[in-house]
């Protein structure tokens, strides 16, 4: 297995807590993660129609099995198992025993919350980071090849050409996760909005516009949406403010987790269309702050992303927020850096919009990074190993 940045983080979770829960979109690699992580623990995936029978019909017979703990692969197909785990756990609390996977965000946290409150560490997955792609034998090495291809490790491990893979995906996608999601009639309309989503990232949601398009209500709209996010396919960005309350209820952005599928659903057959295509630049920007998701979330922090927006047409497109400073982030996809690049993180640093100390940074397309006085300037190939 090639190395994940969120190993270590496992590992460490692992120390503390009897359950662990590793949540993710399919195929981005957990599996493999928690095996390789965990070698001594019997494997057991609650996809096996066997697995799951034994597990809804007896599960004390089942965990009596496995009693010293194991890897329960895809526990959100047998959920009321967690109620069984929680009182197994209680008597035998030892750190680390049993390691959880799923990809279904929603259904698991809604039954560790019911049920593993208090004994479960969650972490999550995302597909590969930039600087996880390294390894393997044949890593992006130009920027419009690394949107193109996404991070989903099969592509890269199997040398699979990525619209190929994702096609796949995506249809597999439409008809397991979202049939168990939602009772949805007619999968040409969801996808025909999943499209249109993908072709509206880096931008301001608005559903009533989205679902109009695909001939939908604003409330199926917003349902299909949080189906989306739940099975980590899609996420969005909140507007930043001072107050919480004008920042709960300020648009949010739309990005997706993973810039190849994106690109498939849009219709981008490859790097070289890609680097002329029109929506190049929001592609960009969601490829760069997806990176910097899964930093954050790879290392053990929590996301804690937003991007800003006043009145007068001030724009910062991502921000992060630590507590005690914020990190300013332009993301421009040129190649040459030019000086109106820096004015919008000027203005947010200059005092008038927050009291807390602000780092600035600029990502761009080229392949050079710089430091300048007030800003360090990352070239695209920096922005996964920086420190976020």
């Amino acid at each position: 297995m090639h190395p994940r940045n969120l190993a270590p983080h496992l590992l460490s979770l692992a120390a503390d807590f009897p359950v662990v829960a590793l949540l993710g979109p399919r195929q981005a690699g957990k599996t493999t993660l928690c095996r390789a992580t965990f070698p001594d623990k019997p494997y057991l995936s609650l996809e096996d129609p066997d697995v799951r029978q034994f597990a809804l019909a007896d599960p004390r017979a089942f965990l009596r099995e496995i009693a010293t703990g194991a890897i329960l692969d895809e526990v959100h197909n047998a959920p009321e198992l967690l109620s069984y785990l929680q009182a197994e756990v209680d008597c035998d609390a030892q750190p680390g025993r049993f390691v959880l996977t799923g990809s279904q965000q929603h259904g698991l946290h809604q039954s560790v919350a019911q049920s593993l409150a208090g004994r479960v560490a969650i972490a999550h997955l995302l597909p590969l980071a930039f600087d996880e792609l390294q390894p393997f034998p044949n890593p992006p090495t130009d920027l419009w090849t690394a949107v193109w291809q996404g991070g989903y490790p099969r592509i890269h491990d199997r040398s699979i050409a990525a619209d190929r893979w994702l096609s796949n995906y995506f249809a597999t996608y439409l008809q397991r996760d979202v049939r168990q999601l939602l009772n949805i009639g007619d999968l040409q309309v969801f996808t025909t909005f999943v499209r249109l989503c993908a072709g509206r990232t880096a931008q301001e949601i608005n559903l009533s516009d989205i679902g109009a398009d695909a001939g939908v209500t604003h409330v199926t709209a917003r349902s299909w949406l949080s189906v989306l996010e739940a099975s980590f396919v899609c996420f969005r960005l909140p507007a930043w403010n001072q107050s919480l309350r004008k920042q709960l209820i300020k648009a949010p952005k739309l990005h997706f987790f993973d810039t190849g599928l994106a690109c498939y659903l849009i219709g981008i057959q490859s790097p070289d269309q890609l680097r002329h295509h029109p929506l190049r630049g929001p592609l960009f920007e969601t490829w760069a702050a997806s990176e910097v998701a899964k930093s954050r979330l790879h290392h053990g922090r929590p996301a804690d992303l937003f991007h800003y927006r006043d009145a007068r047409g001030h724009e910062v497109d991502l921000l992060v927020d630590d507590g005690a400073k914020l990190t300013a982030v332009e993301i421009k996809s040129g190649a040459t850096v030019a000086s109106d690049w820096f004015a919008n993180l000027a203005h947010f640093s200059g005092g008038a919009v927050t009291p807390r100390p602000v780092q600035q940074r600029l990502v761009f397309g080229g392949d050079v990074g710089q430091r300048r006085t007030d800003t360090q300037v990352l070239s695209w190939s920096e922005v996964a190993s920086a420190q976020w």
